[in-house]
């Protein structure tokens, strides 16, 4: 299995959704986009897997150009028969993609948070880590599996899973977040940065195993389609 991961910063990766695919046999390829230049032709990949952006889907200014790339790569992969699994932004663009919106979320959600699952075999109520300030509103096509008073938290359309929130970040990569300016914007939703770290920290082994879960989910909605 060929699995193309595409991230948006450099310090975003897979993390723990790309060591359940590497478990399952996986090969990995990564693409930065759009520093790393356009995105990869879609021959050859069994996967795709969308990480999360600092930006809107809905930005209108410089990056408005790059997204609207994205999002019309994303059609050309569910064309081409590829799944995607979108996390955080890598879900409101495939949102998008298909009909439906994303617009700015009542307030940030930041930190550790249970979700309202509709099917507890796909997704599992977490505690999930959540850092954004979008939502999306699925296409009326999609399957929403999950949901909180923001808004959706997961949903399916074809053989493609959306997830708002981050199932991937372990303590070291949330670090980096902090430190490349997500501890004053943390601080500014009243989150300590500080213990948000250690509980991710100590979340690490859950975290882990629901992260194997999630792709689980993500390879049987891809089988099914």
């Amino acid at each position: 299995m060929r699995v193309l991961v595409i991230r948006h910063h450099v310090e975003d990766s897979a993390g723990l959704i790309g060591a359940a695919f590497e478990a399952r046999g996986a090969e990995f390829s990564v693409h930065m986009f759009p520093a790393g230049g356009p995105l990869p032709v879609l021959g050859g990949i069994d996967h795709v897997v969308v990480l999360g952006a600092t930006c809107s889907v809905y930005d209108d200014g410089p990056a408005s150009a790059w997204i609207a790339e994205e999002v019309a790569w994303l059609r050309r992969a569910d064309e081409a028969g590829v799944p995607v699994l979108g996390i955080c932004f890598g879900a409101q663009a495939l949102a998008a993609a298909f009909g439906g919106r994303v617009e700015a979320a009542a307030r940030k959600e930041i930190g550790w948070t249970l979700i309202d699952s509709l099917d507890h075999g796909l997704i599992p109520p977490g505690p999930w880590l959540e850092f954004h300030g979008d939502r999306c509103v699925p296409p009326r096509q999609a399957r929403l599996l999950a949901r909180n008073g923001i808004g959706a938290q997961a949903f399916s359309i074809g053989r493609h899973l959306a997830v708002q929130f981050h199932p991937e970040v372990d303590g070291a990569q949330l670090k980096l977040w902090l430190d490349a300016g997500g501890r004053e914007e943390a601080e500014q939703e009243g989150q300590d940065p500080d213990r948000l770290l250690a509980e991710t920290i100590a979340e690490e082994p859950a975290s882990r195993d629901r992260a194997s879960r999630l792709v689980t989910s993500a390879l049987r909605i891809a089988r099914a389609a």
